[in-house]
């Protein structure tokens, strides 16, 4: 399906320049030069995104976008103008556009923020886009993703390094994914490397592959993910994670674009665009000397902050729509969602962040019986608050464990067995609490191999993530 674009342009030789280079694009164009004419259009037909002029033929393209938004209200709208004045961004800002190009534009960007805005298009996400594009779409209209967006479309036409922050669960890889696929680097291999799940001894060999014998177990030569991502996109996830030697190798090949596989003598040229993410505060780790100051540097050149569920909630509805349809393609059965059902879900917190809100609704899929999602059946379902000590007294475990051991009275010989099947997973919790969700520093107080906690973790079903201190 090609998308629809609404042009309201009264410069007859710019209206034919943005036409010609978005049906280049793939785009459906329908063009218009005044507000009269654009109302009439808005009634009768449905618009992915709306490109408008200020300055038209018959007035104020601003004026009248009130009454664009009763008949579109989730459309996005990119002004243009020739105005170039700080009051009219702040109108256009004003107006919730979606983008603002002062004339004369650079054609490249305003298609880039075109195909953006149509991306993210409520009715684009409802056709085409339902049950596609991964676990964790970057779907909303609210102030903060729009500013994310933004951003995003800033850094397509070159090679900055970016760095995303946010809590687990809020879509950094699909941030980085977007900036490969919309972006020069497009046709190159997108990869990606999640440091929290690669044991500390392993890691440099994974990022910069290694050389037969060059250490036990090496039998034959690995290529790196530095290597594999030559000509494309490194995602480099869970920065945070890395310990310091694997720090300074990667700041070294940042800076000289040449890596060295472990155990090789050659130094191996590498073009890579560098996304890195990271759901801690890495200031405290930079400050305490576990996380390099000037690696830091380095990998913020462009930041983009993922905001939380919780500071979005006007995009839970959209979200949820579009879980529905991704529900319905994996042959759950198809199912809306009454309005009082989205208000309840976007009461709720949502510690997970979408990726908790995803698996929610797909719940919701799975046990609604009528046709309609409501109220009742998502306020039945809410997940219970997973408790992270916040509100806890730091004493709940040796408390615990004295009622229990008051309490059940364990025979001669089966106090530890029975003890560690009870109380196994609030120790880990503890030590997760103790350490501010850091795997490698938990496994370290509680005197066990990170590979053992790692394996621990997902048997007793806990996330590290709920652990770390929000600043």
């Amino acid at each position: 399906m090609s998308h629809k674009v609404l042009l309201v342009e009264d410069d007859r030789a710019i209206a034919t320049v943005i036409t010609e280079a978005l049906r280049d694009e793939g785009f459906d164009i329908t063009a218009c030069a005044s507000i009269a004419k654009r109302d009439a259009l808005l009634s009768d037909a449905s618009f992915d995104v709306m490109l408008t002029d200020i300055m038209l033929e018959d007035g104020d393209g601003l004026d009248g976008i009130a009454s664009v938004r009763e008949k579109a209200p989730s459309m996005p709208v990119i002004v243009l103008s020739a105005q170039n004045t700080l009051d009219t961004a702040v109108r256009a800002s004003d107006s919730e556009a979606f983008e603002y190009f002062p004339k004369p534009f650079d054609l490249d960007e305003l298609t880039q923020a075109v195909k953006q805005a149509v991306a993210q298009s409520p009715r684009s996400s409802a056709s085409e886009g339902e049950g596609e594009g991964g676990d964790l779409p970057l779907i909303g209209r609210s102030r903060a993703m729009q500013d994310v967006y933004r951003m995003i479309t800033r850094v397509l036409r070159n090679d900055l390094t970016v760095l995303v922050t946010g809590e687990s669960g809020t879509g950094k890889e699909l941030v980085a994914e977007a900036i490969h696929q919309l972006g020069s680097r497009r046709t190159g291999p997108f990869v990606a490397v999640n440091m929290a799940a690669i044991p500390h001894d392993l890691l440099e060999s994974e990022l910069f592959g290694h050389e037969r014998g060059a250490f036990t177990g090496a039998h034959s030569q690995q290529i790196g993910k530095f290597e594999q991502a030559n000509g494309g996109t490194l995602f480099l996830d869970e920065i945070g994670d890395m310990p310091a030697e694997a720090q300074t190798r990667l700041l070294r090949a940042l800076q000289s674009g040449r890596i060295r596989r472990v155990g090789g003598r050659q130094e191996i040229g590498v073009d890579v665009r560098i996304v890195a993410a990271t759901n801690r505060d890495l200031t405290p780790m930079i400050a305490d000397g576990r996380f390099r100051e000037d690696l830091f540097y380095r990998l913020n050149v462009v930041p983009i902050h993922l905001p939380p569920l919780r500071e979005r909630r006007e995009d839970i509805g959209a979200l949820t729509r579009h879980f529905l349809g991704q529900a319905r393609e994996e042959g759950l059965p198809q199912h809306s969602v009454s309005e009082e059902a989205v208000a309840a879900l976007s009461a709720h917190d949502w510690r997970g962040n979408v990726r908790e809100l995803r698996n929610h609704v797909f719940r919701l899929a799975l046990m609604a019986r009528d046709e309609v999602i409501d109220a009742e059946l998502v306020n039945d379902l809410l997940p219970k608050p997973v408790t992270n000590g916040a509100g806890e007294s730091d004493n709940a475990f040796e408390a615990s464990l004295a009622t229990w051991l008051d309490l059940k009275r364990p025979a001669d010989g089966s106090l530890y067995h029975e003890a560690l099947a009870e109380f196994e997973k609030p120790l880990i919790e503890h030590a997760l609490r103790e350490t501010n969700g850091n795997q490698l520093r938990a496994a370290e107080l509680l005197g066990i191999n990170r590979n053992t906690l790692r394996k621990k973790l997902g048997e007793l079903d806990i996330r590290p993530e709920h652990y770390v201190q929000r600043r």
